[in-house]
């Protein structure tokens, strides 16, 4: 693998022009879920035992939005959540943070979907869900912002919302309409089994979308449960199994280790930044969210290994500030604190 130093024009990564035309075609359009994480107070107790939630705004699509606005960039939300305080509190917080919040749409019926999250010592995860169903399975094609899918200069999603009908037949036509437009279509399957009816519908779910995106961002995790459990620092194993002749960049997460990444030209490794961990939610989103905002403004960016490498040392950087604070949205870092940390590593 490529072992290149990263070079020292890191601070143009974080910096960004101010023009609404500029902004406008740079946009980076996020589909699907956004919800209420619940999440104990103190680490390394399970759910029962647990004597208090914070409330943090989360959901993968939706932190990736907002994470490409706090550094800068430019992003819109499209997702559904209920007509209830929950809800119009998570349109209120994209706003806030300068995310294009026009396509998300409310349900009179259903409730916002929420999770409670449970953390270990190490800061690592387990969810308990409660939508049954929540808003955000129940878009309609007919409530898309049409529009605001054409102008994506990237349209990034998941695969929660492929699970249950209508939303998977709207992420669906939205992808479709994205393509038509000649926007980046950027996938991130954020794994959560317990949503999914069985790990073969969720394995099949995932992998019927994998050919159309043109950027992937997986994790060590799901190399395995993608491929049958087979060895995910293979790169023979990523190359035959994973990478598919219409895929431009392939990028795999290895926490706290960095990441690495695929093209048709090259691959290699970036290394991480170590911190502290006090809770990993949302680090996965702030990685996508940086390299997202890179791409957005320098479309060819995969194909510049020096370059990819910068922007991908960035998305490091962008994780790691990340799991230093509790809760997804609330722990995303400003450009100003990445460019802060890019300056004394680099230092």
């Amino acid at each position: 693998m490529a072992d290149e130093s990263i070079s020292g024009n890191l601070k143009d990564l974080s910096l960004n022009t101010n023009g609404a035309a500029t902004k406008q075609s740079h946009l980076v359009v996020c589909f699907g879920e956004m919800l209420i994480d619940f999440v104990p107070t103190v680490g390394g107790v399970s759910l029962a035992e647990a004597a208090a939630f914070e409330k943090a705004p989360g959901g993968a699509p939706a932190n990736v939005a907002v994470c490409i606005a706090k550094l800068g960039g430019s992003s819109a939300f499209i997702g559904k959540v209920g007509e209830d305080d929950f809800g119009h509190m998570l349109a209120d917080i994209l706003k806030q943070h300068n995310v294009d919040n026009s396509g998300m749409r409310f349900d009179h019926d259903a409730r916002t979907a929420l999770a409670f999250v449970t953390l270990t010592a190490e800061g690592e995860r387990e969810f308990v869900f409660f939508r049954n169903p929540s808003a955000d399975m129940l878009l309609r094609e007919s409530e898309l912002d049409v529009d605001l899918v054409k102008k994506a200069t990237i349209f990034h999603y998941g695969s929660i919302s492929l699970i249950e009908e209508p939303c998977r037949s709207t992420q669906l036509a939205a992808m479709d309409i994205a393509k038509r437009s000649g926007s980046i279509l950027s996938y991130d399957p954020n794994l959560r089994l317990p949503l999914w009816p069985s790990e073969d519908a969720a394995r099949s779910g995932i992998m019927s979308v994998w050919n159309l995106a043109d950027v992937i961002k997986i994790s060590e995790d799901e190399i395995s449960f993608l491929t049958g459990a087979d060895d995910p620092n293979d790169d023979e194993v990523v190359l035959k199994r994973l990478f598919h002749p219409n895929l431009k960049l392939l990028l795999v997460t290895e926490g706290s280790a960095g990441c690495r990444y695929y093209t048709k030209e090259f691959k290699g490794r970036v290394h991480g930044i170590k911190v502290k961990a006090v809770d990993t939610t949302g680090a996965g989103d702030a990685f996508v969210g940086g390299i997202l905002k890179c791409l957005a403004s320098d479309a060819d960016l995969y194909q510049d290994e020096k370059r990819l490498r910068d922007a991908l040392f960035f998305a490091n950087a962008c994780a790691a500030l990340t799991v230093t604070g509790r809760g997804g949205i609330p722990s995303l870092p400003s450009q100003e604190a990445v460019q802060q940390t890019l300056t004394e590593v680099t230092a």
